[in-house]
């Protein structure tokens, strides 16, 4: 029996045939720092006078968590592409399994129901799904020549979906980032630019409609329009106890920080804890506070080596669906990293995303631990591959 179940677990993961001659080190040590110095801030807000007035920033809670989703980036290292290939529609379906369940047993929080509470720890299946969508439109699109409309119509039809549940939760700004993925993936996998604008503007077209018919939920339209007169100084400071208080103090505490930042730990926003969400959505705007334009301009530099870097690892690949997960993974860090930053600075409404390997969030970590084991694994994990374009130069 116990030759049975190693046999079935080596159908699953392997550890022999990783090539650790070729591993992404530079990646892992990328990611490592960054989450090191995210783990230093947090850190940092836990320690500041303001701390026990707010309920708290818990950094304890923090590291063990990411204690708790080290296992899951190993299962994702060691884990077999084919075996992954053959079961992604299985894993997809569990996503949204998980996201039906949300509206039933779901913990109602601020307006909105996203969270499963599970013993010691909240899930939120919006951030898995955005794996599972991964992976699945790897699968879809690994013998897709995307020539028909059919064939576009697919991938589409998968990120449609989730994206619906996770909008009806509500929460439309998650629902948005698997828009990116798609939009990258499809390129990836061939998908000519022409036809990648016409659906870009057809999609703008249909938020706009979307926008226009009622269909959006009051809060969000407030957002948009606070959002839209934040571009005008004196409308922002007007709304800065109102609506335009999280824009407001995210773009002010920005700035504060100058060009080299007044220091870890030294930010007005740790002081006086007047930042909403300053641990997880809005940690970058702490980070411009304490280390400046130059210490944040770093900080986004190294997460785009990393990104970039993940996209030089996933050409190299010949298997299609592994280039095109690790692709996706790549483009998911990408997406996060722009839509953060972007709303901090008031270029996009406010929207609650996390920065990865920085921000607090159970759910969060599991999820990026588990993209970023996927993507060391599968550019490092090289089975044999047969597939149309095997052999193609990329």
């Amino acid at each position: 029996m116990i030759d049975a179940l190693r046999s079935s677990l080596g159908r699953i993961v392997s550890t022999g045939h990783v090539r650790w001659s070729e591993f992404a080190w530079p990646v892992l040590l990328l990611a490592a720092g960054l989450l090191a110095a995210g783990m230093t801030f947090v850190a940092v807000m836990a320690d500041s006078a303001s701390n026990p007035e707010l309920g708290g920033v818990d950094y304890e809670g923090h590291r063990q968590k990411i204690l708790v989703a080290l296992p899951v980036f190993f299962a994702g290292l060691f884990l077999r592409p084919s075996w992954l290939k053959r079961n992604a529609a299985l894993i997809y379906s569990g996503c949204l399994v998980l996201l039906a369940l949300v509206p039933l047993i779901g913990d109602e929080r601020n307006n909105a129901r996203r969270w499963i509470q599970l013993p010691k720890f909240d899930l939120q299946p919006s951030e898995l799904a955005k794996i599972g969508v991964i992976l699945m439109l790897a699968r879809v699109l690994h013998e897709n020549p995307l020539r028909t409309g059919r064939d576009w119509l697919k991938p589409m039809l998968v990120t449609a979906v989730p994206m619906l549940l996770v909008a009806a939760q509500p929460d439309l700004g998650t629902a948005l980032t698997m828009v990116p993925v798609l939009g990258g993936l499809l390129y990836l996998a061939g998908g000519s630019g022409r036809a990648l604008g016409v659906l870009g503007l057809t999609a703008v077209a249909a938020g706009f409609g979307i926008w226009q018919s009622g269909f959006v939920q009051s809060y969000q339209l407030e957002r948009i329009e606070t959002w839209v007169e934040s571009f005008d100084d004196r409308e922002l400071i007007e709304s800065r106890n109102g609506l335009g208080f999280h824009t407001y103090h995210a773009r002010t505490f920005t700035g504060n920080g100058g060009l080299y930042g007044r220091g870890l730990g030294e930010g007005v926003a740790n002081e006086t804890g007047l930042l909403p969400e300053r641990d997880s959505d809005s940690i970058i705007a702490v980070i411009g506070e304490e280390w400046g334009f130059a210490g944040t301009a770093m900080v986004i530099c190294l997460y785009g080596l990393m990104v970039g870097l993940l996209m030089f690892h996933a050409a190299g690949l010949r298997d299609r669906f592994s280039r095109l997960v690790v692709g996706g993974v790549a483009i998911y860090f990408a997406a996060h990293l722009f839509i953060n930053v972007s709303v901090n600075l008031g270029l996009l409404p406010m929207t609650g995303l996390t920065l990865p390997l920085f921000s607090t969030g159970g759910s969060s970590l599991l999820a990026t631990f588990l993209a970023l084991g996927l993507a060391l694994g599968l550019s490092s994990h090289h089975e044999r591959s047969l597939g149309g374009d095997a052999f193609r130069r990329y």
